[in-house]
């Protein structure tokens, strides 16, 4: 179901309206030859996006979480060391997640609004089996540096597998897997993207892939079994895994369509564009900004609320009255800032002035 409201928080943007017609296609059978066609095409349009060469890239049938447990039930072994980055809510879950499977976790904190320091990544342990972190960490509007961790990591330790959780930066800010060498990465088509959650476009490269779990805890989430129906085998058949959500996958194709046809440097500079002109609208109100300057996702800004203002009532407000949504924080920030989404569809300047109009408006800062 579309929601005809503007989103402007850090759950699902409004569908570009070739993802909409997606939707709205006749469905087709999940062993449809015209299907496992389509399908083909949306995992090469996804490697584009996620600026990769990998055979195993693909969407799995889940939102983003889904992608985050398919990377360490594959790739970690009841016993194995793995450092986690931790600057906000995802990090976390990494650590949750990683545990769940076995791994000796080696957590390393940061100030929640800051972003990863990759050397303290590196010095936490002398070889982990995987190092994972945030690309763009959700619960703040943080960007770390992925790609100069991944190179730290494998300059040391050419055996390491490198982990990104890529769920709000895949088509907002640029990711280049290959180049990185980032060996598994996740998203969620929500985000900028601009699809109906549901899907966790993910990669894993051939180094990942040679030293996968044989046999991991879940059937659902086994690469092996899902890359043999998603590919097909060495011998070019392809067999029976799970029924494919076709009408989200021809969604997706659509909506990666739209992106690659605009072109992925024009819909970075509309992220960059739209985010720079909400983060000057909110600092002239007198709004201070929370995460930290020079590592600000565009597509996603958080803003300390003032004091004495009631964050609860000033987004129902904004919901009911102006039909916008922004989110809340998390944890100890969820009645302490704000994050404001635009992506994907919204990722526009005028998108920018609604929000700012309305909120001003709001807080009585005209």
């Amino acid at each position: 179901m579309l929601v005809d409201r503007l989103l402007l928080g850090p759950g699902p943007s409004n569908p570009y309206p070739e993802a909409t017609e997606g939707l709205s296609r006749p469905v087709l059978g999940h062993l449809d030859p015209a299907f496992l066609s389509l399908l083909d095409e949306t995992n090469e349009r996804l490697r584009a996006v996620w600026g990769t060469r990998n055979a195993r890239t693909l969407p799995l049938s889940g939102t983003g979480s889904i992608g985050m447990e398919a990377a360490f039930a594959n790739a970690v072994r009841p016993g194995d060391t793995v450092v986690i980055a931790v600057n906000g809510l995802f990090g976390e879950r990494m650590v949750d997640v990683a545990g769940r499977y076995g791994a000796e976790v080696v957590r390393v904190d940061h100030d929640w609004g800051a972003p990863i320091d990759p050397q303290r990544v590196l010095d936490a342990h002398p070889r982990p089996s995987l190092v994972g972190a945030v690309h763009a960490e959700t619960s703040t509007g943080v960007r770390s540096e992925i790609g100069t961790l991944a190179t730290a990591v494998h300059e040391r330790d050419p055996d390491a597998l490198v982990l990104a959780d890529c769920v709000t930066s895949l088509a907002g800010i640029p990711v280049e897997v290959d180049e990185w060498g980032v060996d598994l990465a996740y998203a969620g088509t929500q985000k900028c993207l601009g699809v109906a959650p549901g899907l966790a476009p993910f990669t894993v490269s051939e180094r990942a892939w040679q030293r996968r779990v044989a046999q991991p805890p879940t059937w659902y989430l086994d690469l092996g079994l899902i890359g043999n129906y998603v590919s097909g085998t060495e011998a070019g058949g392809r067999a029976y895994h799970h029924t494919a959500p076709t009408a989200m996958i021809a969604s997706l194709h659509a909506g990666l369509g739209r992106i690659l046809d605009e072109g992925l440097g024009e819909v970075y500079a509309r992220h960059a564009s739209a985010g720079q002109r909400l983060a000057d609208g909110l600092r002239a109100m007198g709004l201070e900004l929370f995460a930290a300057e020079g590592h600000r996702l565009p597509e996603l800004t958080t803003v300390w609320v003032p004091d004495g203002v009631d964050s609860g009532k000033v987004r129902t407000q904004l919901l009911e009255e102006y039909g916008i949504e922004i989110g809340a924080g998390v944890g100890e920030y969820a009645s302490r800032i704000w994050r404001i989404g635009l992506m994907g569809h919204n990722a526009r300047p005028d998108r920018a002035e609604l929000v700012l109009s309305a909120l001003s408006t709001v807080l009585g800062r005209r």
